[in-house]
C-alpha cells in the first residue's frame, strides 16, 4: 500500500486531491514550507517523496521547495479538468514508474 501525505491550505483542492487518491491526510494548520522541511529533517520520514502540488509559478518558490528537498514541483491548474489529470499523472508516476523503498526497508 502506496502512503501519501497532502499538505494543501485549500480546502477544496484537497477534498478534490482526497477524492481522486481515496485517502489524504490533512496536518493542522502550518505552511508547507514548514511541514516540508519537518518531514526531510526527520531521518524516519525523509525518504518519503514529497510532491510540491501549488498555484505559484513563482522561481523563488520552486528554488525554495526544491532546497528543501522537495521531490518534484508541480503547478495546479486552475481548470478543473486539467487539475484532475495532473493528479492522476502524479499518481500513475510514484505508482508505476517510480520505484519506491518498501515499507519495511525505508529507515
Amino acid at each position: 500500500m502506496l502512503t501519501l501525505l497532502l499538505i494543501e491550505d485549500d480546502p477544496g483542492d484537497a477534498f478534490l486531491v482526497e477524492e481522486l487518491l481515496s485517502e489524504a491526510d490533512n496536518p493542522p494548520a502550518k505552511d508547507g514550507r514548514e511541514v516540508l522541511a519537518e518531514v526531510k529533517d526527520d531521518p524516519e520520514l525523509r525518504s518519503i517523496p514529497v510532491v510540491v502540488l501549488t498555484t505559484s509559478e513563482a522561481e523563488e518558490d520552486i528554488m525554495r521547495s526544491y532546497h528543501l528537498h522537495a521531490n518534484a514541483y508541480v503547478s495546479k491548474p486552475v481548470d478543473f479538468d486539467q487539475f484532475i489529470r495532473v493528479v492522476r499523472q502524479i499518481d500513475d508516476f510514484f505508482v508505476t514508474v517510480v520505484k519506491l523503498p518498501s515499507t519495511a526497508n525505508r529507515f
